[in-house]
């Protein structure tokens, strides 16, 4: 006996299947999200100090510990 299952029919499985995984585990899809949001501000920093002016490694520890 086989069974076959149309491209409509397993796109709503997969909707359905989807739709309760993020209504079951709304931490793993908020996880996701914020990880890739992070991942995109760290791009943006990284292509924003690459066209910056270089600083001295010292500078940048007085500005750490607060000695201006």
């Amino acid at each position: 006996m086989k069974s076959s299952i149309d491209q409509e029919q397993l796109k709503n499985i997969i909707k359905t299947a989807l739709i309760e995984v993020l209504e079951e585990r709304k931490d793993l899809f908020q996880e996701v999200i914020e990880e890739t949001i992070e991942d995109m501000a760290l791009v943006h920093a990284i292509e924003k100090g690459e066209k910056t002016a270089m600083t001295k490694k010292e500078e940048v520890f007085k500005i750490l510990e607060g000695k201006e």
